[in-house]
């Protein structure tokens, strides 16, 4: 739907909020919403972010189309981190202009998992086995009824790699530091917003409210008559009849698990 008043998007700042595992649902939902922060024309957008990360390919998609909005509609993106914003959630936080966190925000983990689940011995016990079939020898890689072999390990850990440096030079790159101050305290360890601000990760201190003032002053809006205006989609069905909320988020966190299994992940996972 597109705005009936444009001229009024220009004196509001669009609000977006990430909240939960990143993965296909959340990148398609924060795609359409970009698209609609575009064409309403507003001049900034502040995206609050709650997330403990997620799938590698959905954080790279999200963070582009950040950098899209901004080099294309020159619109300036302020990025407010919350409770945690983690891994995939300081990735996506790099397409923004400036950056604000809480102080005891749980942020950092810069890194990446891939985990998989082994039950040969349990399968044994039961006496369960598969029979496999495969075109080539790591076709079945991560399968979950056998050990990984060493050449398996060194795939595996070179795809991590890989994924590493590319989280790493991001980094650098949209705050300015050299890779190798970067990798110096990109080990997967988390920080506390005072931290990643000593650190380089984020731009100042502050609340929500903070950041929807920094964002007005740099579009030169007034900071005490600028308001939000939030960028949102309706829950699907099976989330709105469910009455308590955690019974949602687990559920959002079962969707996860199995969609993102065998990927490597930009995720803090405790």
């Amino acid at each position: 739907m597109v705005w009936p008043f444009p001229r009024r998007a220009r004196k509001q700042i669009a609000r977006i909020e990430v909240s939960g595992a990143i993965a296909g649902g959340t990148r398609q939902r924060l795609l359409r919403s970009l698209k609609t922060v575009a064409e309403r024309g507003y001049p900034a957008l502040l995206l609050r972010i709650d997330s403990p990360g997620g799938t590698v390919g959905d954080s790279q998609e999200i963070y582009e189309a950040l950098k899209r909005l901004r080099s294309q509609h020159q619109t300036k993106v302020i990025a407010s981190f919350g409770n945690i914003s983690a891994s995939g959630g300081v990735y996506i936080g790099m397409g923004a202009d400036k950056i604000v966190s809480n102080p005891g925000t749980i942020t950092g983990s810069i890194g990446v998992i891939l985990r998989g689940n082994n039950l040969e011995r349990l399968l044994d016990r039961v006496g369960v086995s598969f029979k496999v079939i495969k075109s080539g020898p790591y076709k079945d890689i991560l399968s979950f009824d056998r050990e990984l072999t060493d050449n398996e390990k060194e795939i595996l850990q070179n795809l991590i790699d890989i994924s590493y440096q590319q989280f790493v030079q991001t980094v650098a790159d949209a705050r300015q530091l050299t890779v190798e101050t970067v990798k110096s305290f990109a080990d997967g360890r988390i920080f506390t917003g005072e931290q990643a601000l000593s650190l380089g990760l984020i731009d100042r201190l502050g609340t929500e409210e903070d950041a929807r003032r920094w964002a007005a002053e740099l579009v030169g809006l007034d900071p005490e008559k600028a308001t939000l205006a939030p960028i949102e989609e309706p829950k699907p069905l099976t989330r709105r009849l469910l009455p308590l909320g955690q019974v949602g988020a687990g559920l959002d966190w079962l969707e996860f698990e199995l969609t993102a299994a065998g990927q490597p992940l930009w995720l803090y996972r405790p």
